[in-house]
């Protein structure tokens, strides 16, 4: 049975009137999580020193039996350092640390103003025969340094001498590896570099009831912080995307070899978005990345997990994050206290968002864990206008500026979208929406000059 080589990345070798303020009251109305984009890996790294947990998440869509995965490791695993992981605890992250929509409704201006907050509630195989040739050693110089089956997953950990050495071994074991994978394979090995192979076994998977893959997870120590991306762009059909998360005790990491940028926040946009958030977001991250020329990483959320102001989804709890490999809470045998409402401690995390090609990323991304605590989360702002018919010199005023605040959210929103100005006033009706005063006073052009 032909089985195609389907991935060959994905491991660490290791404004206007709104206040800006790190507190808000507001609601959440939408959120854009990784989901949006196609062809989307999602990786998950705990670090603190040299000891590393890695959760790869596969958005493969197929056949089951249709599906490898391989990637460079530093070295033999053994088999308490590979686990399955619950993809809703990614899911999870995902949803707690994504870019989002809030939204204000304005007051009545005729009234006195008054301070309060708002929050919406969180939301939360291989055959008898191929065994035997997998056990082979110094097959075409590579060796089987291991071979575990943990959950659904075959797992072998090999090692090479040379890389068309190991292109042959993976041909002769029913790999499919793209034209050009043995340059990039030699690179590795270069590093001397192990090998991590995975497969579905397809009993397994049956007898555990799965219909989906679930995240493969790996521990180990290493001196090198890094994401092996260049073997994952040998067979891919264009620009990929990634989002990957860090877990770490003292703050927010950053890529040490390419530019950290941070996504654009806070800007207050027309109320029309929040019908179509997710076109939204795909239009800013897509002309952020045009706008850096393809060649930077990009911040979405920094934040000490053991708070958030509110929250979109709720933190993380500690069995969650024992699961995702957050070692260093380890007390006693365990995490104390436990509960799925137990907050976290001593756990930073920072959300990066990649989108890379062979021309714009040459070389593996390389990371840096900073001292920097501050938060940052991206967020875009909805106004609601008051509509009501109150008459008040204040009220006034209110017609008047939202009329200029509303132009502006029209010229932020083609800013950071690329989309039209025209097509957004429309969308937006200004000319409905800016009515002149109707509580008399003396005629506009006396104004002019006073």
């Amino acid at each position: 049975m032909n089985h195609k080589l389907l991935s060959l990345a994905l491991l660490l070798a290791a404004a206007g009137l709104a206040p800006e303020a790190g507190a808000f009251c507001g609601f959440y109305a939408a959120r854009a999580g990784a989901d949006l984009f196609n062809e989307t890996s999602k990786v998950v790294v705990v670090r603190d020193g040299d000891r590393t947990v890695v959760t790869m998440a596969s958005d493969f869509q197929g056949e089951a039996r249709d599906f490898a995965l391989v990637i460079p490791v530093p070295s033999v695993l053994e088999e308490g350092q590979i686990h399955v992981a619950t993809p809703a605890i990614v899911d999870h992250l995902d949803a707690y640390t994504s870019p989002r929509l809030v939204e204000y409704f304005d007051e009545d201006p005729c009234r006195q103003p008054r301070v309060y907050e708002m929050m919406a509630p969180s939301a939360a195989g291989i055959d008898a025969a191929e065994d035997g040739r997998l056990r082979r050693k110094n097959s075409f110089g590579v060796t089987v340094e291991a071979e575990y089956t943990v959950g659904e997953y075959d797992i072998v950990i090999l090692s090479a001498e040379e890389s068309r050495g190991l292109e042959r071994w993976l041909r002769a074991n029913d790999y499919r590896i793209p034209k050009g994978a043995a340059p990039v394979l030699g690179e590795y090995l270069r590093q001397d570099m192990r090998f991590f192979v995975a497969r579905v076994n397809l009993e397994e998977q049956a007898k555990l009831g799965l219909r989906t893959l679930r995240p493969i997870q790996v521990a180990y120590e290493t001196h090198k912080f890094m994401l092996p991306i260049r073997l994952g762009m040998v067979n891919a059909r264009g620009p990929q995307d990634m989002v990957v998360w860090f877990l770490t005790r003292k703050g927010r990491v950053e890529t040490a070899n390419y530019r950290t940028v941070k996504l654009p926040t806070g800007s207050e946009i027309p109320t029309f978005v929040k019908d179509d958030f997710g076109r939204f977001y795909k239009a800013v991250f897509d002309t952020q990345v045009d706008r850096e020329d393809s060649r930077a990483v990009f911040l979405e959320y920094a934040w000490d997990m053991g708070w958030c102001d509110p929250c979109a989804a709720d933190p993380l709890s500690q069995d969650e994050l024992r699961e995702l490999g957050v070692f260093w809470q380890v007390g006693a045998g365990d995490f104390a206290p436990r509960g799925p409402k137990a907050m976290a401690r001593d756990v930073f995390v920072t959300r990066l968002h990649v989108r890379y090609d062979d021309e714009h990323f040459p070389d593996d991304l390389h990371f840096v864990q900073t001292a920097d605590r501050s938060n940052f989360q991206g967020r875009y702002v909805l106004r609601h206008p008051w509509q009501g018919e109150s008459r008040c010199a204040a009220a006034d005023r209110y017609r008047e500026e939202l009329a200029r605040r509303q132009e502006r959210e029209a010229q932020t929103l083609a800013s950071l979208t690329g989309w039209g100005i025209d097509w957004i006033r429309d969308h937006m009706q200004l000319a409905s929406v800016a009515p002149a005063s109707t509580s008399g006073g003396d005629p506009w052009w006396k104004r002019i000059w006073r």
